[in-house]
């Protein structure tokens, strides 16, 4: 009979903090920039330098804790892992080995089959990030950048509780969004805001101990994890197999060749000789700033969900949509404060916004548009000032530019003529020139009227209202 393997993943995820400045010197975190210029003499180690702690690592830190069901480590220090590396200025990282500031949490995720399963979270660590190597194919060099030297990460490291790529995908998807809406990053994976680093072994059903694990580096995308995790898999099976032993070591996905190769064998703890930190003091963490962080803590994603369905009364998938994003929901609900419909606001956002944003390969997150406008659009609507085709236009400058919706339809002549004697005398010449649809009409064949309600639209180039002219089509047709 064939063995059946279970695979077991656990991750480490990197997330870097949406602070103004580093976790040790006051350089600027900003994305971009040209090479080393937010750089300082702490985040390029230079001999002699001291670093100093940024309070608000600490706080987003623990609110992240407090969210993902963590204690909070009351006494906690930094230690010093020591590591050569040409992007590593001081040859060592600041990082938390023996008393990391968060501890034994975890987050519910919802699996394939709907079921509800808890990762457990291990731990969560604060440390700094290390530097940029930019290879140099024409040069056959290799540069640094220490732009990102220094930049405050946590690092979440979850029990080896998942045991499929969609598990792993759902686990990640709730902490981006746990953490999106505390505001403590905005893990854009494409920037490498948010990097999970995968964990994996395989073993036969049944068995009790853990196969040798590997781990994944270089993962940018949702998808290049799903696909390095059934790679990985599928090549533990296959050495396992064939007879041959899995090797504890780190790998480095290629995600265009689909494949994975050995980058160096696992380091364990003992071979970065971790000590204390010498010259940063321990962080004493009170009671009372557990507690203030804790009342400062936005409503999270499941609380949103139950409000919504019975403050807005809109649906649940509705809800779901709206909620999956901190951005849209804040859109949402400051445009319905602006006095609009809950349902004509989600629909605006839940088709013609989710419709752009997948043209244009945009995240949520992206979105530019004032909440202001998008109600001045509605009102628009609600006035009989444009009709919904115009207003679909309208939305996409708004969209693109924030566009005032009442300038740009003022700008561009948009607005619906509301003389119904020029209306009716177009409508009647729109008649006299199709009579083949007015016999159909005639004869029965209702849908006629469609072709007619079309060629007055044209002839009003768009500025007339669709149900207008129905009703005064059929006046005259019936007449």
């Amino acid at each position: 009979m064939e063995k059946q393997y279970e695979t077991v993943i656990g991750l480490e995820v990197h997330v870097e903090l949406a602070t103004k400045t580093k976790i040790f010197c006051s350089c600027s975190t900003e994305f971009g920039g040209a090479p080393n210029t937010h750089t300082c003499p702490v985040c390029t180690g230079m001999p002699g330098s001291l670093p100093v702690l940024n309070k608000q690592v600490v706080e987003y830190a623990i609110a992240v804790g407090l969210a993902t069901n963590c204690s909070i480590t009351q006494y906690c220090k930094f230690d010093r892992k020591n590591y050569f590396y040409p992007d590593n200025p001081q040859n060592y990282q600041i990082s938390q080995l023996y008393l990391p500031i968060c501890r034994n949490g975890g987050v519910e995720i919802e699996t394939k089959d709907g079921e509800k399963k808890v990762v457990g979270i291990h731990e969560i660590h604060m440390e700094e990030d290390a530097g940029k190597l930019i290879h140099d194919e024409w040069e056959d060099a290799s540069l640094v950048d220490f732009n990102r030297s220094g930049v405050p990460l946590i690092e979440i490291v979850s029990e080896p509780d998942m045991r499929s790529a969609d598990e792993v995908i759902a686990y990640l998807e709730k902490l981006r969004m746990i953490i999106q809406y505390l505001g403590a990053s905005d893990c854009k994976l494409q920037e490498g805001s948010m990097r999970a680093d995968v964990n994996l072994s395989i073993r036969e059903v049944g068995a009790e101990t853990f196969g040798t694990r590997t781990e994944m580096k270089n993962l940018n995308s949702f998808k290049a994890i799903a696909r390095a995790i059934e790679g990985e898999r599928e090549r533990q099976i296959d050495l396992l197999e064939s007879g041959k032993a899995v090797i504890q070591e780190t790998r480095r996905w290629d995600d265009n060749k689909e494949t994975s190769y050995a980058m160096r064998s696992k380091e364990d703890a003992q071979d970065y000789r971790y000590f204390p930190e010498p010259d940063l003091v321990p962080i004493i963490i009170s009671d009372e700033w557990i507690e203030e962080i804790r009342s400062r803590q936005p409503e999270l994603r499941t609380e949103k969900l139950e409000r919504y369905k019975t403050e807005y009364d809109i649906p649940q998938y509705d809800a779901e949509i709206l909620t999956s994003h901190k951005k849209l929901a804040d859109i949402f609900e400051a445009t319905v404060a602006l006095g609009k419909k809950p349902k004509e606001v989600s629909n605006w956002l839940m088709v013609e916004t989710m419709r752009l944003l997948k043209e244009h390969d945009l995240e949520p997150s992206d979105l530019t548009f004032a909440p202001e406008n998008l109600a001045k659009l509605i009102d628009l609507i609600e006035k009989g000032a444009i009709n919904r085709t115009t207003a679909k236009e309208v939305f996409e400058k708004v969209f693109a530019e924030n566009a005032d919706p009442e300038v740009y339809v003022e700008e561009n002549g948009l607005k619906i003529e509301a003389d119904d004697g020029a209306l009716k005398a177009i409508i009647e010449s729109i008649v006299a020139a199709n009579p083949q649809s007015v016999a159909d009409y005639k004869a029965g064949k209702k849908k006629a009227i469609g072709f007619l309600v079309g060629q007055t639209m044209k002839a009003m180039k768009g500025k007339a209202d669709p149900g207008t002219v129905n009703k005064m089509l059929t006046e005259i047709l019936d007449s």
